[in-house]
C-alpha cells in the first residue's frame, strides 16, 4: 500500500478517536462516541495489516481471531457489576504488551543505530518497559481488589514512602547503566532488574490505596496504559500508536484529576497511597450510632411515602448494580412520574467501582438523561426533597465525610440526603461500605432502613405502588 495512503488513513483514524473521546463526554452522544472509536480502530488495524506489516500476516491474523473471540465471549458473559475489574485486567494486557515489545526491541539489537540515536532509542525502550511493567502489576492488583479477591483496605507497610523513593532511585540508576550497556548490545540484566522493581512498585502502589479511592485508581491505570501504548509507538516508530496512546494517557490523567477534585483528594496523595494524609483511624472505629436509633420500615409503608411525595430523589450505588435492580428502579420512577411526582436521580462522581458506572447502568435501563443529575447539580435541592431513596449506596451518602475529621473519607464531597424530609435506605444490613467506614446516616432521626436484597426490596416497592 502507498505510504501516503497509510499516513492519510492513520490521520483519519486519529480523527475518529478524537471524535470518540468527544462523544464519550456526554451521555446523549456516548453511543455515537463508541461507534467512532470502533470505526477508528477497525480502520487502523486494516491499514496496518495491509499496508505496514510485510511478513507473518497469518500469525497476526490468527492472533487477532483468538483475541477477538476471547473479547466477544467476555463481552457476552461479564455482568455490568464486573466491568470495573474487567477494565482493570484489560489495562494490564496493554502494559504487558509494552513489556514484550520493549524486550523484543532489545533482543533484536540494530548495530546500525549509533550515537545519540542509539541513546534515545534505549531511553524509549527503558521507559516503555518501566511504564508497561508498572501498569501490568498495578492493574492486576486493582483487579484483585475490585473483585474482592484481596481486601479493599489499604496496606500500609512501615516506611512505605521511603520504599517507593528507594525503588524510584534504583530504577533511574538501572536506567543509566542500561543505556550505557545498550550501546554495545548489552544491558539485558539491568533491564530485568528494573522490570522486577517496576512490578513490585505497581503492586505496592495499588495495595496502599484504600477502597474509597479505587475509582481514581482505575482511571489512573487507564492513563498509564495510554502512556505505555505511546511508548510502544516510539519503540516501533508507529505514529498512530503514539497519537492514540497520548490521547488515552492525557484523557485518563485529566479524568483522574477531575475525580480527585470531586472527592477532595490530592492526586499525588492518592497515587502514593495517601502520602501526607491523615491516618485511617476511622477504619477501626465503632458504630456511628446507637442500635436503638435505627428505624426499620416495610416496603408497603415506604411505597406510601413515595406515592405521597411531590419531590423524590433516587440515589443509586454499587448495591443496585450487584442486585441488577436498575430496570425495576426505572419502572418505579416511571410509575411515580405518571402520578405527577417529580423524580430525579442523583449520581456521585465515584458511585460504583469506576467513573460513569451508575450512568451506564441507568442508560441500560433506559432512564431518561434529563432526570439524571450529578452531585453538584442537586445537593442544594435536598432540603426541598420529600423522600430520598438510597439504593445500595454507602460511602457516597456518608455524613462522616463532613462530621468526622479523622475519617478515611473526611473532606470527600458526598450526596446529602439527610437534609431532606425523609431518607429511605435499601440495604441488606448494617455493614460498612467499600471504604470500611460506618455510616451515621443510618441512625439519623429522618432515616428509615428498608432491609433486604435490593432487587427484592424494589420489586416489593413497585408491587405496592401498582396496588
Amino acid at each position: 500500500m502507498n505510504t501516503g495512503l497509510v499516513t492519510a488513513s492513520y490521520i483519519a483514524a486519529s480523527a475518529l478517536f478524537i471524535l470518540a473521546l468527544g462523544g464519550l463526554s456526554h451521555q446523549e452522544s456516548a453511543r455515537r462516541g463508541n461507534f467512532y472509536g470502533m470505526l477508528g480502530m477497525g480502520l487502523a488495524l486494516l491499514v496496518t495489516i495491509i499496508g505496514v506489516v510485510t511478513d507473518n500476516q497469518l500469525f497476526l491474523i490468527g492472533g487477532m481471531l483468538v483475541g477477538g473471540a476471547i473479547g466477544w465471549v467476555l463481552a457476552k458473559r461479564v455482568e455490568m457489576t464486573q466491568m470495573p475489574e474487567l477494565v482493570a485486567i484489560l489495562h494490564s494486557l496493554v502494559g504487558l504488551a509494552a513489556v514484550f515489545v520493549g524486550y523484543a526491541n532489545v533482543l533484536e539489537h540494530d548495530s546500525s543505530i549509533t550515537g545519540v540515536e542509539q541513546t534515545i532509542h534505549s531511553v524509549e525502550t527503558y521507559v516503555g518497559i518501566l511504564i508497561g511493567a508498572l501498569t501490568f502489576s498495578g492493574s492486576v492488583a486493582a483487579y484483585l481488589k475490585l473483585s474482592a479477591k484481596i481486601s479493599g483496605k489499604p496496606l500500609h507497610l512501615p516506611g512505605r514512602h521511603f520504599l517507593n523513593l528507594g525503588l524510584l532511585i534504583l530504577a533511574i540508576w538501572f536506567g543509566v547503566l542500561f543505556v550505557d550497556a545498550a550501546a554495545s548490545g548489552g544491558g539485558l540484566g539491568w533491564l530485568l532488574l528494573m522490570t522486577l522493581l517496576a512490578l513490585a512498585f505497581g503492586v505496592h502502589m495499588v495495595v496502599a490505596i484504600g477502597g474509597a479511592d479505587m475509582p481514581v485508581v482505575v482511571s489512573m491505570l487507564n492513563s498509564y496504559s495510554g502512556w505505555a501504548a505511546a511508548a510502544m509507538g516510539f519503540m516501533l516508530g508507529n505514529d498512530l500508536l503514539i497519537v492514540v496512546g497520548a490521547l488515552v494517557g492525557s484523557s485518563g490523567a485529566i479524568l483522574s484529576y477531575i475525580m480527585c477534585k470531586a472527592m477532595n483528594r490530592k492526586f499525588v496523595n492518592v497515587i502514593l497511597g495517601g502520602f501526607g494524609s491523615k491516618s485511617a483511624a476511622g477504619d477501626s472505629a465503632g458504630p456511628a450510632g446507637d442500635a436503638g436509633d435505627i428505624k426499620p420500615i416495610e416496603a408497603e409503608e415506604a411505597a406510601h411515602l413515595l406515592a405521597g411525595a411531590k419531590e423524590v430523589m433516587i440515589l443509586p450505588g454499587y448495591g443496585m448494580a450487584v442486585a441488577q435492580a436498575q430496570h425495576t428502579v426505572f419502572e418505579i420512577s416511571k410509575k411515580l412520574r405518571d402520578q405527577g411526582v417529580n423524580v430525579r436521580f442523583g449520581i456521585h462522581p465515584v458511585a460504583g467501582r469506576m467513573p460513569g458506572h451508575m450512568n451506564v447502568l441507568l442508560a441500560e435501563a433506559k432512564v431518561p438523561y434529563d432526570i439524571v443529575f450529578e452531585m453538584d447539580e442537586i445537593n442544594e435541592d435536598f432540603p426541598n426533597v420529600d423522600v430520598s431513596i438510597v439504593i445500595g449506596a454507602n460511602d457516597i451518602v456518608n455524613p462522616a465525610a463532613q462530621e468526622v475529621p479523622d475519617s478515611p473519607i473526611a473532606g470527600m464531597p458526598v450526596l446529602e440526603p439527610w437534609h431532606g424530609k425523609t431518607t429511605i435506605v435499601l440495604k441488606r444490613g448494617m455493614s460498612t461500605g467499600y471504604a470500611g467506614v460506618d455510616n451515621p446516616l443510618f441512625y439519623k432521626e429522618n432515616t428509615r432502613m428498608l432491609f433486604g436484597d435490593a432487587k427484592d426490596s424494589v420489586d416489593a416497592l413497585l408491587k405496592h405502588l401498582n396496588e
